[in-house]
């Protein structure tokens, strides 16, 4: 049977601070059905399908950053290119307030113009790696450009995996700490207490599937939770499951400890 498959391309390297990782390229067989949990997320997702559409969703479409989990139906034949994209750098490619995208899915054409005549273009370009860097450019050098508060906001939690109180960055930024929240909302999709609840969970999500057994009172300890209680509280509220229940299932090989 055919099997989904991935293909990475390295962005233009004036890309590269929009994106979160390489450009992905996918291809999914009609005869392989894929199902998957979309977890809590500091990542805005956009895609652009070289072909039909799927699963009831628009040819192109973003999807913000989110807060809670979701179940993503993929049926039937899929090709696109699949476009991780930084809070701050979605706000430059889109240009729309970031907190009405946030854990909604909408179609790129109602946000901006020219996304679904890209999705064209990149199907019939020889060099889509090169299409989408010259688009991606173009909307970045005429989008908006960040609060350099907001961005400094950014990159001390995301360094932080979320430690910093958002008091501190208020200060820290020289804002009072409601206009803070409120220009963090508007370029980035979450409140910054929010976003740094999702960064502490992607940082200890990207430590599971290891060798080993999974010892959740240290990985709690590890990533500023105050106990394994306040794990599994967080991590319930951002995957719909207990951590148990979520590797059982990711990675039947392993065990709690």
């Amino acid at each position: 049977m055919d099997r989904p498959a991935y293909a990475t391309a390295a962005p233009d390297p004036r890309v590269r601070p929009l994106l979160r990782r390489d450009y992905v390229r996918y291809r999914q067989p009609a005869s392989a059905p894929q199902q998957w949990l979309s977890t809590a997320t500091p990542t805005v997702t956009l895609i652009l399908n070289l072909g039909p559409a799927w699963g009831g969703l628009p040819r192109c479409f973003a999807a913000g950053l989110a807060e809670r989990p979701e179940i993503v139906d993929a049926p039937g034949q899929i090709e696109c290119v699949d476009l991780k994209v930084t809070p701050l750098g979605a706000y430059r490619l889109l240009g729309v307030p970031m907190h009405e995208l946030a854990n909604r899915t909408v179609d790129l054409a109602d946000v901006l113009t020219g996304w679904t005549g890209l999705a064209e273009r990149l199907a019939e370009s020889p060099d889509r790696s090169a299409t989408l860097d010259a688009f991606l450019l173009h909307r970045a050098e005429r989008g908006p450009r960040p609060a350099p508060e907001v961005a400094v906001a950014v990159r001390r939690l995301t360094d932080t995996a979320g430690a910093v109180p958002v008091g501190a960055l208020a200060e820290e930024v020289g804002w009072s700490r409601r206009h803070l929240v409120n220009r963090f909302r508007q370029q980035v999709g979450l409140a910054p207490k929010t976003f740094a609840r999702v960064l502490r969970f992607d940082r200890l999500y990207a430590r599971l599937g290891a060798p080993g057994p999974v010892r959740w009172t240290d990985l709690a300890a590890e990533h500023g939770y105050y106990d394994q209680a306040h794990l599994i509280r967080e991590f319930r509220e951002f995957t719909g499951l207990t951590p148990t229940e979520f590797t059982s299932v990711q990675y039947p090989g392993d065990t709690a400890a």
